[in-house]
């Protein structure tokens, strides 16, 4: 009698595990196919580019392991250190401008009437349109020839026309142009979303305490929209970091990837050439993990920055 009510106690809680355990195979087998993909495409290419990076390696003979040989020729190789040079002043400034811009926008046209929808439309438009399509308007518009639109603008206004594409101290301002018109649409409907967020009532308790327009914007909104603020740095920072069609598209000589003297090359271009061009599948492995190490570890400073700043 008392082992059977404890079986008869024991019953429904081990009828419960049975179906919990059930219920977690069957989530686990639907992840299956996923999991698959995920590790065939993803996990396997990032050792496999771990260990190549880690070996000289031209696509053809056997890789021959040279341990971290690559990563300290980075230190040695000139042209990688003026490609780390060019992307540092380029994400700098293009982060910069982009979220400043992007954040006196969506003040702008934070509102909901159809005004505000079309305008936030319009700068939107750039951010979901094929990036050859736009450097490829871009090179047109900087084109040193008759056609381009620069110089023919010039030309009505009595000037003479610029090599813009061949001159290098014009490389990277254009390249910072470029990036803070296409980006600035994304991070602007952030910001805006972001601001719609705050609550009224901060801003009427500012005005009762006689806080001007720019008060307001400094205590309450610039401080409240921290965490977003955040989130557009970032992300702008790590799409900087790879920029890669404008230098291809709009800067690319015929033998040289970077543009006149350099002037252009970045980080990733100087990967594309280094691998696909010369065909030093190792070396380039390994500038793509220098890229990640130096985007992982200024993202980390960056979050935790953020992350202080709301503590405090």
């Amino acid at each position: 009698m008392a082992t059977a009510a404890v079986d008869h106690r024991m019953g429904p809680h081990a009828g419960t595990g049975a179906r919990r355990v059930r219920r977690s195979m069957t989530s686990y087998v639907m992840l299956l196919p996923f999991l698959a993909l995920f590790a065939g495409f993803l996990i396997w290419p990032l050792l496999n580019s771990l260990y190549l990076s880690l070996t000289t390696f031209n696509g053809v003979k056997p890789p021959e392991f040279v341990g971290l040989a690559n990563f300290l020729r980075l230190f040695q190789d000139e042209r990688f250190l003026h490609a780390l040079s060019n992307t540092l002043v380029y994400v700098l400034t293009a982060v910069v401008l982009t979220t400043a811009f992007a954040l006196v926008l969506a003040l702008a046209f934070r509102g909901q009437g159809w005004g505000d929808r079309i305008m936030r439309t319009v700068f939107f438009l750039p951010s979901v349109t094929s990036t050859i399509a736009l450097f490829l308007m871009w090179r047109w518009i900087f084109a040193a020839e008759d056609y381009g639109l620069a110089n023919t603008v010039i030309g009505w206004l009595g000037g003479d026309p610029v090599a813009w594409l061949a001159t290098p101290s014009l490389t990277i301002p254009i390249m910072v142009l470029m990036a803070a018109w296409s980006g600035m649409g994304y991070a602007m409907v952030i910001f805006v979303a972001g601001i719609n967020t705050i609550p009224e009532e901060y801003y009427e308790a500012a005005k009762l305490d006689g806080a001007t327009t720019w008060q307001q914007f400094t205590g309450v909104t610039l401080p409240l929209l921290r965490p977003v603020t955040t989130y557009v740095v970032v992300t702008t920072m790590i799409s900087a970091f790879q920029v890669f069609e404008a230098v291809y598209i709009v800067f690319r000589q015929v033998s040289n990837v970077g543009g006149v003297l350099d002037s252009g090359l970045m980080i990733v271009p100087y990967l594309y050439d280094m691998g696909f061009t010369k065909f030093q599948l190792g070396y380039a492995s390994a500038i793509a993990w220098a890229l990640f190490l130096i985007i992982f570890a200024i993202s980390l400073v960056q979050l935790r920055i953020g992350r202080t700043t709301r503590e405090l």
